[in-house]
C-alpha cells in the first residue's frame, strides 16, 4: 500500500470516535489548567494512553505525559501536542464555557481559559493515538505522543529535555507538531523554512532619584526617563531594521509610582520581541540596552538600568525535506480546496526545542479552526481582524467540527508518511 493508502485504512475508524472526541475535547475545555499545573489533563491524557495500549512515561517535565506505541521495525515519529491554558476569562458564550479559576500562592485568583487552542491539539493527538492503536496491522514503526505543558511560558519544551526525555524514548525519525489558527476550518497549511518567529519578552528596570511632587528639581524623574526610553525604542525596527526584515518590538507594559504627588524612583518596562533571524533579534536586544543607557545617562542617573529576560522562545524554521513530505501526503489525501497558503506567523512556539535536543528534523503545519462561513463574510467585508477571534482573545472557541477531524487527519496523513511506507 502507499502512504496515503496506509492513511485511508487508518482514518477508516475516524466516524466511529467522533462523538467520544468531541465530548473530551468539550471536557478539555471546560476543565483548563495554566501552565505545570496540567494535573487534571495529564491524568486524563495518560489513561487514554495506556487505554490505548501505548507505554506511558508520567511526569516528563512535570506535568508532561509520553505515550510510545512500538509496532515493529521502522520509522520512529514523534508528535507533540500542547496542554496549558491561559489565564484569560472566557466570553465565548458557549455550553461548555469554562468557568475554571486558578489560586496562585498569593491568594491572587485569575480566570482560565483555553484560548489558544491547546484542547484541539491534546483531543486531536489523542484520536490519532487510538486510531493508530485499534489499526496496527496497517502500518509499522514507533508511534510517540508527546502532551507538552507550559507552551505559553516558553519553557515546557525544555523542561520535558531536561527531565530526560531522550532516555524514555526511542530517537525519533523525525518530530511534529501542529496548531490551530483562527483561518477557515477544514483548511491547513505548511510552510518551508522559518514559520513561527522566536521571541523574548525582557523586563528593563530604569533608576531615577524620588522626590515629592512639589519639588520635582530634587528627582531624576523616572517617568520622564522611562517615557524617552519608549518614545526611542520607536525607532528601532523603523531606522535601524533593513526593511524587508521582519522584526517587532512592542513595549507592554510600564509601571512607575504610586501616587500623584510623589516621584518614585525607578520604573519597569516589560517588551517584547520578535523576528525571524538570530542577528536581528541580537540587534533588537542590543539596541534595547543601548538605548536605556544611553537615556538613563541623559537623565543624570548614576545607576545602570539592570535587564532580565522573562521567556525565550526559538526560531521555529521548519526542515526543507520533512515539510516536503507532509506536503505531499496532505495534497494526496485533503481536497485542493483545504491546503491554503497561510504565510509565516508572528507568534512564537517551543516545540523547537524537542526536536533540536535530540538532533532529528521536524516541521510544524497550521490547521484552520474558524467558522468557515464567517469567516467567509468577514472576508468579503474586509472585516477580518474585527470580526475573527484571534488566539488569546477571550473570543476564541475554534468551531468543533471540522477542525477535530481535519486536525486528527493530519496527524495521521504526516505520520503515516512515514510509518506508511
Amino acid at each position: 500500500m502507499t502512504s496515503t493508502q496506509v492513511a485511508e485504512q487508518v482514518l477508516k475508524g475516524q466516524s466511529n470516535i467522533k462523538d467520544w472526541q468531541e465530548e473530551l475535547y468539550k471536557d478539555f475545555h471546560s476543565h483548563p489548567e495554566l501552565s505545570f499545573h496540567e494535573e487534571r489533563t495529564s491524568t486524563i491524557v495518560a489513561e487514554k494512553l495506556k487505554e490505548f495500549e501505548f507505554e506511558v512515561h508520567e511526569k516528563v517535565g512535570l506535568t508532561g505525559v509520553v505515550g510510545v506505541l512500538s509496532n515493529g521495525d521502522g520509522p520512529v515519529v514523534l508528535m507533540r501536542a500542547d496542554m496549558d491554558a491561559l489565564p484569560v476569562k472566557e466570553a465565548t458564550g458557549l455550553d461548555y464555557v469554562s468557568t475554571e479559576t486558578f489560586t496562585d500562592e498569593n491568594g491572587n485568583t485569575t480566570p482560565v481559559m483555553h484560548a489558544c487552542g491547546h484542547d484541539v491539539h491534546v483531543a486531536s493527538l489523542l484520536g490519532a493515538a487510538r486510531l493508530l492503536s485499534e489499526s496496527q496491522d496497517a502500518w509499522q514503526g514507533t508511534f510517540i505522543a508527546l502532551f507538552q505543558p507550559a507552551e505559553e511560558l516558553g519553557t515546557g519544551a525544555q523542561s520535558m529535555v531536561d527531565d530526560g526525555l531522550k532516555d524514555v524514548i526511542p530517537q525519533p525519525t523525525v518530530a511534529l507538531s501542529q496548531h490551530v489558527m483562527a483561518k477557515p476550518a477544514g483548511t491547513l497549511s505548511t510552510h518551508v523554512g522559518p514559520f513561527l518567529s522566536m521571541g523574548a519578552s525582557i523586563r528593563v528596570t530604569l533608576f531615577g532619584r524620588g522626590s515629592h511632587g512639589s519639588m520635582p528639581h530634587l528627582s531624576i524623574d523616572p517617568v520622564v526617563l522611562a517615557s524617552m526610553v519608549v518614545v526611542r525604542l520607536q525607532t528601532v525596527v523603523s531606522r535601524e531594521i533593513e526593511p524587508g526584515e521582519f522584526a517587532v518590538l512592542t513595549v507592554g507594559k510600564l509601571t512607575v509610582g504610586s501616587k500623584s504627588n510623589i516621584i518614585d524612583d525607578h520604573a519597569v518596562l516589560e517588551l517584547n520581541i520578535r523576528a525571524y533571524s538570530t542577528a536581528v533579534r541580537d540587534h533588537l536586544i542590543e539596541a534595547i540596552k543601548r538605548i536605556s543607557k544611553a537615556e538613563t545617562e541623559a537623565s543624570g542617573s548614576l545607576e545602570e538600568p539592570e535587564f532580565e529576560v522573562i521567556n525565550s522562545y526559538p526560531l521555529t524554521d521548519n526542515d526543507a525535506d520533512t515539510t516536503h513530505t507532509v506536503a505531499e501526503a496532505f495534497v494526496e489525501y485533503f481536497p485542493a480546496d483545504a491546503i491554503r497558503e497561510y504565510g509565516r506567523q508572528t507568534a512564537s512556539e517551543d516545540f523547537s526545542d524537542i526536536p533540536n535536543a535530540l538532533g532529528v528534523p521536524y516541521t510544524y503545519w497550521a490547521v484552520g479552526g474558524t467558522d468557515p462561513e464567517a469567516y467567509a463574510r468577514a472576508e468579503a467585508n474586509g472585516t477580518i481582524t474585527q470580526d475573527i477571534p484571534g488566539n488569546h482573545s477571550p473570543m476564541f472557541a475554534p468551531v468543533i467540527q471540522p477542525t477535530l477531524t481535519e486536525a486528527t487527519a493530519a496527524i495521521v496523513v504526516a505520520s503515516t508518511a512515514w510509518l506508511g511506507r
